[in-house]
This record gives C-alpha cells, sequence and structure tokens, in this order.
C-alpha cells in the first residue's frame, strides 16, 4: 500500500475521535429536551467519551508498544463501532433507561476512541521520518481540523432525521479504516520482550528524562483542546437560546472558527519539516493568539466579537498542535514512542472531557468564564516559556532531540 494511502487510512482515526464529540455539540440541546436531561446529565454526554478514552489511552500505548499497532487499531475501531450500535439503539429501545443504554454506548464509544488517534501518531513515527513524517503528522491534524468543521454541520443535518441517528454513521465511517489497517498495513514485529515492571521501570526513566520540556507540551496540548471544547459547548447553548438558530445553520456557524483552524494547522504540517526553531516561533505566535483573544473576550460578549475571537483564537490552535505533535512524536526512541504519545493523548482527551464538565459550571457569569481561560492560558505559556527557553533557540538543545 503507497504512502498516500496509508496516510488517507491514518487520517480516518483522528476524524473518528473528532466526529465523536464534535458532532453532538450542536444537538446537545435537542437531545436534552428529547430526553429530559438537566445540564450536568447533557454536558455528560460529551465527557462520557473522552473520560473513558482518556483513562484507556495509555493502557493502549503499552499494549501497542508490545503487540503492535495494528492489532490494537482493529480492536480499537471495533469498539468504537460497537459503542455506536448500543448508543443508537437507545432512544429505539424508547424506555426510562434510555439515558443509561446512551451512557453505556458512549463509554464503549470511549474507550475504542482510545487507539485511533494516539495510535494514529505512534504509527505514522514508525512508518515515516524526517520531513515525510511531520508532513503526515500536519495531514492528521488536518483532518483533525476537517472533522471539526464539518462534524458539527453533519450532526445537525441528521438529526433532521432523529437526533439518534448520528451514531449509525459512526460504523460507516470506522468501516474504512478497520479494512484499510487489517489489510494493508504490515504487522509489525513485537516491540518489547522485556518484563512488564521492567518496561514501566524504562517509561518512568523516559519521562524523568524528558520532564523539562514534555510536561509543559503535555499541558498545553491539553488546555488547548480543554479551550476548543468548552469554547464550542458555550457557542452551542449561545446561539441555539439566545439567537434562536439551530439545525443546519447552527452547524455551519462552527464551520468559520474550526475552518481556520484547519487551514493554520495545514499549513503548519507543511511548512516545519523538522525545523525545530520554526516550531518555536509558531508556538509563540498560536500562544500570541490565544492569550490576546481570550482578553479581547473578557471584556467584550457580542456575537459578532465573540466568533471573531474563537475564529482567530482557533487558528492560533492550529500553529500549537502540529508542532506539539511533531516534537512529542519525534522526541523518543521507537520502541518508547508508544507509551509517549499515548500519554500526550491522554491529557488531550482529558481536555476534551473537562472542557464542556467546566465550561458549563463557568456559563453562569461570561465574564469570569473568559477570564478563568485567560488565566489559564497565560500560565501555560509562562510554563512552557520557562521550562523550554522557547524564548532562544531552545530547540537546539539537548532537551529537545
Amino acid at each position: 500500500m503507497n504512502d498516500q494511502k496509508i496516510t488517507v487510512m491514518l487520517g480516518l482515526l483522528p476524524f473518528i475521535m473528532v466526529l465523536g464529540n464534535s458532532s453532538l455539540i450542536p444537538i446537545l440541546p435537542e437531545i436534552q429536551q428529547n430526553l429530559n436531561l438537566n445540564d450536568t446529565q447533557t454536558s455528560f454526554i460529551l465527557s462520557a467519551f473522552s473520560l473513558p478514552a482518556a483513562l484507556a489511552i495509555p493502557f493502549v500505548g503499552i499494549l501497542s508498544d508490545r503487540y503492535g499497532r495494528r492489532k490494537l487499531i482493529v480492536l480499537s475501531l471495533i469498539l468504537v463501532i460497537l459503542g455506536s450500535l448500543i448508543a443508537g439503539v437507545s432512544e429505539i429501545v424508547g424506555s426510562q433507561y434510555s439515558y443509561s443504554l446512551l451512557t453505556v454506548g458512549r463509554i464503549i464509544q470511549g474507550v475504542g476512541a482510545a487507539g485511533t488517534t494516539p495510535l494514529a501518531m505512534a504509527l505514522a513515527g514508525d512508518l515515516f521520518s524526517g520531513d515525510r513524517r511531520a508532513k503526515v503528522l500536519g495531514i492528521l491534524e488536518v483532518y483533525n481540523g476537517i472533522g471539526k468543521v464539518i462534524a458539527p454541520i453533519i450532526g445537525a443535518v441528521i438529526a433532521l432525521i432523529a437526533w439518534y441517528a448520528l451514531f449509525f454513521l459512526f460504523p460507516l465511517v470506522a468501516i474504512i479504516p478497520l479494512i484499510g489497517v487489517a489489510r494493508y498495513v504490515k504487522e509489525e514485529k513485537q516491540k518489547s520482550t522485556v518484563s512488564f515492571s521492567t518496561y514501566i521501570k524504562k517509561l518512568g526513566k523516559v519521562l524523568k528524562r524528558e520532564q523539562r520540556w514534555l510536561y509543559p507540551m503535555f499541558f498545553l496540548g491539553g488546555l488547548c483542546l480543554f479551550l476548543l471544547f468548552g469554547s464550542l459547548y458555550y457557542l452551542s447553548f449561545l446561539i441555539e437560546e439566545k439567537y434562536g438558530m439551530d439545525g443546519f445553520f447552527k452547524g455551519t456557524s462552527f464551520a468559520i472558527p474550526l475552518g481556520a483552524m484547519t487551514i493554520t494547522s495545514y499549513w503548519t504540517g507543511k511548512r516545519i519539516k523538522e525545523d525545530k526553531i520554526l516550531m518555536g516561533k509558531l508556538i509563540i505566535v498560536g500562544i500570541t493568539f490565544l492569550i490576546s483573544m481570550f482578553f479581547v473576550m473578557v471584556l467584550f460578549h457580542s456575537l459578532s466579537i465573540l466568533m471573531f475571537c474563537l475564529t482567530i483564537a482557533l487558528g492560533g490552535l492550529g500553529f500549537l498542535l502540529p508542532c506539539i505533535n511533531m516534537l512529542v512524536t519525534s522526541s523518543v526512541r521507537d520502541e518508547e514512542r508508544g507509551f509517549i504519545v499515548s500519554i500526550y493523548g491522554m491529557v488531550r482527551f482529558i481536555g476534551v472531557a473537562l472542557g464542556p464538565i467546566i465550561f458549563e459550571v463557568w456559563m453562569s457569569d461570561v465574564e469570569t468564564m473568559f477570564y478563568y481561560a485567560f488565566m489559564l492560558i497565560v500560565m501555560a505559556s509562562l510554563w512552557v516559556m520557562l521550562r523550554t527557553r522557547i524564548r532562544s533557540p531552545f530547540l537546539r538543545q539537548k532537551v529537545i532531540r
């Protein structure tokens, strides 16, 4: 199978992960009304997917290092399909247990999603090197971004039939990479033959060796996803409850800021290659966009200003995430990559899970909500700059090889 087809198969994995939450964001109010849920239960529909994924990711990474990425990806996609079908029949059953069944399906979906984006990144690191690796990792973030752009539209359109119909789309999408990976990606040799306890000790040494720059990068990547999904959750309820937009038009309103993120992700992935100095500069640009736009949103809360600021802020995420992905993926040896990338993926999923939950609490005071978000960005930025010395040519140093 040529590199282009492999890239498409890998790209569909983060697309499935994004579809798992982003497609539901515009229809959450409808689900809440149909199932008679409170606000906490509604926000948990997203987190029931993300939290299990976050908890399962490290174990998926360890198993993939020992038994191969291919097996774990196939198993993960099977779980995504199974969980989707359970969630899909939850409303059809038509009983008082609909929400419970929906939650069970979402949890199984989430466990399956643990083997999508992190293993796609790890497998890209295994199969490609140098500039090609940087390009493929950038393309994965583009698939991620495209998913975020079109998933809300897909969710809103399919919900015109029935909100639960969306869950029957997941198996149709997941079956493509399932067949492609199972058939065309070669089975890797067993990655590690040492005992589990020895393996864990080795990984502990890796984290200790790279902790100076790795931890702040992990946190920044997780914070990016936290702000993204928290802001979109707030936007979903704002434009429906205050401005009366729903259906297709509501879904398309997400396309502008998410489109900016997709464009900058694609540009960044093509440009960075292995140029670590450029990565450092783009990280600074992305951080600057985030800080400035969330500061503006502390002061002004109209829909037009909110959409403008989110567009610029998400454009900043498009500069940040491909650079962080490349640094994390390329920082360790092949036999360590699955675990390290999975830890990074776990932090990202925690951000996705906590975003809707925490923003739902903060939404009672919009000014305070954006102030808290602004302060988190400032603190994360200071941590990254101080620990990685990003203001100097730090990427030439030993801390990031």
